[in-house]
């Protein structure tokens, strides 16, 4: 399949302009799409953009990334009802050079004639004045044309300032400047950003001779349940392992509604059509499967091999009752973190813990056991366990070494029921 038949079967196709199969078919394009450094890191809502540039890199076109350092400090009306809040000029600095070392592992910056570049856009702009701009781009598009686009329809109402209302401007002149030094012929982005894009293509059309620029947009990914992608019940999933966790990555697709399996595996799986297709025929029977094949997949590709293996101690750790004391202590402070977001974690001063007996453990200092006789219950039936190690006897007492590293104690009460101890000095 090319290009465009690609993104259809992967259901990653929105709207394009009529002419730009064939421009495919001929040759090489240059083609780009843009993001803005608003955040301290890329998310998974991104990752759709990315995977649209990766597709489009496979099929043997050259992808530029455009960082927003110009636009960012404007703000993109698209997709918001409200004005966003202006971030400060070091803060959008600090942001694109994160997100810049994040596409490093996403797209081939090195091999080939299409190999991906970066580009700042702030760079077309830090030298041009306010006068010369107005006089270069504001004078051919009319206010009648950027009032008719839905991201401004959208905020009629509710009011739009000067400043974002220009946003497509800047964007439609950061296609012209891209055309002019790179041949960049095609521009891409979610179908919310139909109106920004159009606005250049229109403006290309009026300020250049005949040359020929087009358009693309894949449809924005929502979940079955209607709530926006990228989202989980504590936030962004962000592409940052310090932001989101790669446990917590994992943990991502394995909680996927069964409903979304399909649109997820065709939008951010690079297996073959065949394999996806099996993947999907099972959906119905095993899901659980599904899940893991993609979760995996994104993990590795995300964040790397290693961290793969490290989110997969801890579900071993959650789930898995045959794991021992070695394997605890070969468990790093960041995945002891997941887990204490994973099960109930209860806080303890290092100062009261050396000689304290595991019943007031149990039933005082924590609440795993709600009363004294039932902890002393638990431990005559020998279901306590601190660090796999089982508790003998109702005089038990801790001591200072017995804490992982000075800091975790993990306590079972039975096999399913795991609490964590965070040891603060």
């Amino acid at each position: 399949m090319n290009f465009i038949e690609t993104l259809r079967w992967r259901v990653m196709l929105q709207d394009y302009t009529p002419a730009l199969p064939e421009a495919l078919d001929r040759g090489m394009v240059t083609g780009y799409t843009g993001f803005d450094p608003t955040a301290p890191s890329l998310t998974i809502g991104n990752y759709v953009q990315i995977m649209l540039l990766k597709h489009f890199q496979l099929h043997g076109h050259k992808p530029i990334v455009l960082m927003g350092g110009a636009t960012g400090r404007i703000g993109d009306p698209s997709g918001k009802d409200k004005e966003r809040e202006l971030k400060t000029e070091e803060e959008l600095d600090r942001n694109l050079a994160f997100q810049q070392s994040q596409f490093l592992k996403y797209l081939d910056f090195e091999q080939g004639p299409n190999a991906a570049i970066f580009v700042n856009n702030y760079d077309f702009y830090k030298e041009l004045n306010v006068l010369d701009f107005l006089r270069k781009v504001g004078k051919h598009l009319t206010v009648n044309y950027m009032l008719s686009k839905e991201s401004v329809q959208k905020r009629l109402e509710t009011g739009i300032s000067f400043t974002e209302f220009s946003y497509q401007l800047l964007q439609g002149y950061d296609y012209y400047c891209l055309l002019k030094k790179f041949g960049c012929t095609l521009q891409m982005g979610g179908s919310d950003q139909w109106g920004n894009i159009t606005a250049g293509t229109e403006y290309i059309r009026r300020t250049t001779d005949g040359v020929e620029v087009h358009a693309l947009t894949s449809p924005l990914l929502t979940k079955a349940d209607g709530k926006k992608f990228g989202k989980s019940e504590s936030g962004n999933i962000w592409l940052d392992p310090k932001m989101t966790s790669p446990y917590k990555f994992y943990q991502f697709w394995i909680n996927a509604d069964d409903q979304d399996l399909p649109r997820f595996l065709r939008t951010f799986s690079l297996k073959d059509m065949e394999t996806i297709l099996h993947l999907e025929s099972l959906i119905s029977s095993d899901p659980r499967t599904v899940k893991k094949e993609l979760a995996e997949e994104l993990t590795r590709r995300i964040h790397s091999d290693g961290d793969f293996e490290a989110a997969m101690q801890v579900s071993d750790l959650l789930f898995n009752p045959k794991v021992d004391a070695d394997f605890l202590n070969r468990l790093t402070d960041n995945q002891y973190s997941d887990i204490s977001e994973e099960i109930p974690s209860y806080f303890l001063s290092g100062k009261n813990l050396n000689g304290l007996p595991v019943i007031d453990l149990l039933s005082g200092a924590t609440t795993i056991c709600q009363s004294k006789s039932m902890a002393r219950q638990a431990i005559l039936n020998q279901a306590i366990s601190i660090n796999k190690v089982k508790v003998n006897g109702l005089d038990e007492v801790l001591f200072s070494d017995q804490p992982i590293r000075g800091k975790w104690l993990l306590l079972e009460n039975g096999r399913k029921n795991k609490y964590l101890v965070v040891i603060r000095d």
